[in-house]
């Protein structure tokens, strides 16, 4: 029978994402001028306060306040009454030198023999479901966010808003897994108080928040939803029908927000960073980290394979897991499942299991750390743009990149989100020794 199931997304203005932001915008720096910086960087915001810690080796010098207070005001704290802006809140940085009792355990002579920077394991995934492959709840629950933040930064719409917000979306799935309709769409958004109570008293006041809500949900209905909508393919548009539910600040008023609202911390959104719960998540964060850490690479290797293989037209869904001791190169295992979508057959006609899947794809890609790393360019200053809106089901593209580091703001030219490049695909093809008529369904 029918069943619907769930992904949320935070903006950049959120708490957690604002640590992961300044965390990420931290390590590019060092990279920009290092590319062999070792980094682990955390943040934490609260009320008109941040704090930077981690460890880090690196020839770099980095003004990490200029580049925290910067990401501050890019993202858009830029007023004294959110309790937490670019020019007036505290920052504290406490970053030290990496141990080496780590650092001996991933450098090598050799640098294909470059260690894994930790234990663990990490998951990768992909589903027709949508144009890029992602779990469309995800998606569109980034989809909304990006937009209304885009609405908020260009100033001439729902000029109410500030930066701190939340979307979730809920789809209706049949027993064949694939979308039905758009069941229920929750955003919960940062606002000025733009409506004043005509007095004092507690009447006034809940008559004056019901306006804002109000006003609020017809915006989001009217302006923010039917923008989405127009850039979406007809397909996924077809899924938004009269009946969808819509909840907008289901508690209320939402004026404090933001660091003054709730303390965040650098890699606490790993499920909107990742899949949206759609598959299971080995535990590891992303943000701060560099590439030597395979919380962070191998992550972004697994997407890579699955949304290929996915591409390839080897299984229409695809979940890859791959697991490593710290200190050694070759991965402990890599898994797949295709949950009973394979479609790839072997030479009897039979379509190949899972098992024979991932020993396929395992002699396609190669990964040991510090070859993923050459694969994906990862030694390059990229990670800001994946700090917001998840790190997955971006466009892969080549740009040129602001970065101020040692004193100075340089420009770039680098390659965004390679893990996202469907380049191997017809090398998977070739060999799988797909044809037309070996393809089921």
């Amino acid at each position: 029978m029918p069943y619907l199931f769930t992904s949320e997304s935070v903006s950049e203005g959120h708490p957690d994402k604002i640590a992961d932001q300044v965390s990420d915008a931290i390590l590019d720096a060092y990279l920009a001028q290092d590319p062999e910086s070792k980094v682990a960087c955390e943040t934490l915001v609260t009320t008109d306060y941040l704090m930077i810690s981690g460890e880090v080796k690196s020839t770099a010098t980095v003004d990490a306040e200029k580049i925290a207070r910067d990401v501050i005001r890019r993202i858009g704290y830029t007023k004294p009454e959110y309790l937490f802006d670019c020019d007036s809140c505290k920052i504290e940085v406490k970053l030290e030198e990496q141990s080496p009792d780590i650092n001996q355990g991933i450098e090598r002579k050799n640098n294909e023999d470059q260690g894994a920077g930790d234990q663990g394991m990490m998951f990768g995934y992909a589903t027709k479901e949508s144009e890029n492959l992602m779990p469309l709840t995800l998606d569109l629950s980034h989809m909304l966010l990006r937009e209304l933040a885009a609405i908020r930064k260009t100033g001439e719409q729902m000029t109410y808003l500030r930066p701190d917000s939340k979307s979730q979306v809920t789809i209706k799935y049949g027993e064949d897994h694939k979308p039905l309709s758009i069941h229920t769409i929750v955003l919960s958004t940062q606002h000025d108080e733009f409506i004043e109570p005509k007095d004092d008293s507690e009447e006034s006041k809940l008559d004056a928040e019901k306006q804002m809500i109000d006003q609020i949900t017809d915006d989001i209905r009217n302006i923010l939803i039917p923008r989405v909508k127009s850039n979406l393919p007809s397909s996924t548009q077809q899924l938004f029908d009269n009946n969808f539910k819509l909840w907008v600040n289901p508690t209320g008023r939402f004026v404090i927000g933001g660091p003054h609202g709730d303390t965040g911390l650098t890699g606490r959104k790993i499920i909107v960073d990742t899949y949206g719960g759609k598959v299971a998540h080995g535990g590891g964060a992303f943000s701060g980290k560099d590439p030597s850490k395979v919380d962070r690479s191998a992550a972004y290797a697994s997407r890579h394979i699955a949304k290929n293989l996915v591409a390839a037209g080897i299984a229409d869904e695809l979940m890859v897991q791959v697991s490593y001791a710290i200190g050694v190169a070759e991965p402990i295992n890599i898994y797949m499942n295709t949950y009973g979508t394979a479609k790839a057959m072997n030479d009897n006609g039979n379509i190949l299991s899972d098992s024979e899947i991932a020993k396929k794809a395992s002699e396609v890609f190669d990964m040991r750390p510090q070859a993923i790393i050459n694969r994906l360019k990862l030694k390059a200053p990229i990670y800001s743009d994946s700090a917001a809106y998840g790190h997955f089901g971006r466009a892969s593209s080549i740009e040129r990149v602001s970065i101020y580091t040692n004193g100075e703001t340089v420009e770039m030219e680098v390659e965004l989100f390679t893990w996202e490049k469907l380049d191997l695909v017809d090398q998977l093809i070739e060999h799988f020794n797909i044809k037309e008529n070996q393809l089921s369904g």
